[in-house]
């Protein structure tokens, strides 16, 4: 493989990071996906995140397998199996690797630098709001919605986070479902059910969680999962079509585009040196 010496650390194994796992995987990166023990991701059929508690996943010919240890990880990523390690903290895993890091992509889309260094990796990439190229990373990439989606940036940082969704057929915050209050989910419907105005999707701790319009149930946290009161559990897309649940989006698709073009360009620069 043309990249097979370039080994990829990817931060977090939401929709958006599956999207960027997607890219690199088909253009010959080998990958690691690091993820929480229990991952609040809420587009879990599309999600690498999903095999942390599944053991695997299939996303379209993206195939993603849970493993143990940064030995069984490395033992995969020339393979067609993407790894996913659950590793919340990067020095235990750089210390334990055999095969040094070339690149490492921050997708956690926290809207906020958490713990990424510009000195990780020959090239650090932070995706979205809370990252300063230049500073924290060598590239930020642009996840708002909109004319800048996807734009990498070299310098300075990407545009701020607005705590309002991106407006899919009309609908914005009113697409996603907030825990009402504090406790455990529990879900009556699954991704893919079409839903009308009101139709009770699940509860948390017995306060219902409704659907706020009629549409199709794009995403939901996994069942048993201790939310906060306002935390993202679920997601409902007013265009009604139930392949969307099950296939990679078109911003997932292209923010992995985006981060494929960042590396790209690194390489070129560094070769005309």
């Amino acid at each position: 493989m043309l990249f097979s010496d370039q080994l990829v650390l990817i931060r977090g194994g939401g929709d958006l990071a599956t999207g960027v796992a997607y890219r690199l995987h088909q253009a010959g990166f080998p990958i690691i996906v690091l993820e929480l023990e229990r991952p609040l991701v809420v587009r879990r059929k599309v999600a690498l995140a999903t095999a942390v508690l599944a053991g695997s996943v299939q996303i379209e010919d993206l195939h993603g397998q849970l493993v143990h240890s940064v030995a069984e990880a490395e033992q995969l990523v020339h393979s067609e199996t993407v790894p996913v390690l659950v590793a919340p903290d990067l020095a235990p895993v750089i210390t334990h690797l055999q095969t040094p890091i070339s690149i490492l992509v921050d997708a956690r889309i926290a809207k906020r630098n958490i713990d990424t260094h510009i000195s990780q990796a020959p090239l650090v990439i932070g995706m979205g709001p809370g990252f300063t190229a230049g500073v924290d990373c060598h590239a930020v990439i642009e996840t708002m919605r909109g004319h800048s989606l996807g734009r990498v940036y070299w310098a300075g940082s990407a545009l701020p986070n607005t705590g309002t969704p991106g407006i899919v057929a009309g609908k914005g915050a009113e697409r996603v479902l907030r825990a009402p209050q504090a406790g455990k989910v529990n879900w009556q419907l699954a991704i893919g059910d079409s839903v009308e105005a009101g139709n009770v999707i699940g509860d948390v701790d017995g306060v219902p969680v409704l659907a706020p319009f009629a549409g199709v149930v794009r995403g939901l946290i996994a069942a048993e999962t201790a939310v906060t009161p306002g935390l993202k559990i679920g997601d409902v897309d007013p265009r009604g079509i139930r392949d969307h649940c099950f296939t990679i989006s078109d911003k997932a698709l292209a923010l992995g585009g985006a981060v494929l073009s960042a590396i790209l360009a690194f390489h070129n620069r560094q070769n005309r040196v």
